[in-house]
């Protein structure tokens, strides 16, 4: 964690390391491999599906809707990717709320630290995408954790791309409050996209 996060490798817990642990954060592991940002899974159609299953009771539904697809826009853009939301379980990605234990294995900690995980083509509990409910979720980052921002990151991830040691990079696993606005992708997320789907329409 620390060579991630480019910290001294004290191998200790020391103050800038707990500074690190202690940020919001995705709850995907960070990759050992640092030569690759990019998973080989992709999606191999052009038209993926999404659903939302249990929502957040932090605001209203079609709030939830429409940060979701804003979400999602980033990364159409970007891919070449069409998403359409499905009524079905049988989406290509779920989007799910949920706290605690939630039957994969991967268990929230409650309000702080991990607030989301997310699954990559083919891999885990049928694609899906986990938000803690324990957060406290909003349409901004003023009143708490901006959920526009956090789903891009997870939506990312849900396309194959793995966490970023850039900072700049939407990537990048710890939660920034000020990453936000129309360009939420780095010039480096856009290279990665595009290598991973070899359509540069950016």
């Amino acid at each position: 964690m620390q060579m991630f996060f480019g910290l001294n490798a004290t191998g200790r817990l020391d103050k800038d390391t707990l500074l690190v642990m202690r940020k919001p954060r995705c709850g995907v592991p960070d990759s050992e491999d640092h030569s690759s940002r990019i998973q080989v899974a992709r999606w191999n159609k052009k038209v993926i599906t999404y659903g939302i299953g249990r929502y957040t009771r932090d605001m209203p539904r079609s709030t939830v809707d429409s940060l979701l697809e804003s979400a999602l826009s980033v990364w159409a853009r970007a891919s070449g990717r069409t998403f359409l939301r499905s009524h079905s379980r049988n989406a290509d990605i779920m989007v799910e709320f949920v706290t605690h234990e939630h039957g994969d294995s991967s268990p929230f900690d409650g309000l702080g630290g991990s607030f989301a995980h997310a699954f990559s083509p083919g891999q885990g509990v049928a694609r899906e995408i986990h938000f803690d409910d324990d957060e406290r979720w909003a349409a901004t980052g003023t009143s708490g954790l901006n959920l526009l921002v956090a789903a891009a990151h997870e939506f990312g991830h849900a396309l194959g791309l793995k966490h970023s040691r850039n900072p700049a990079s939407l990537m990048h696993p710890t939660y920034k409050v000020d990453h936000s606005g129309a360009n939420l992708l780095s010039r480096e997320d856009i290279t990665n996209i595009n290598t991973l789907y070899r359509k540069l329409i950016y």
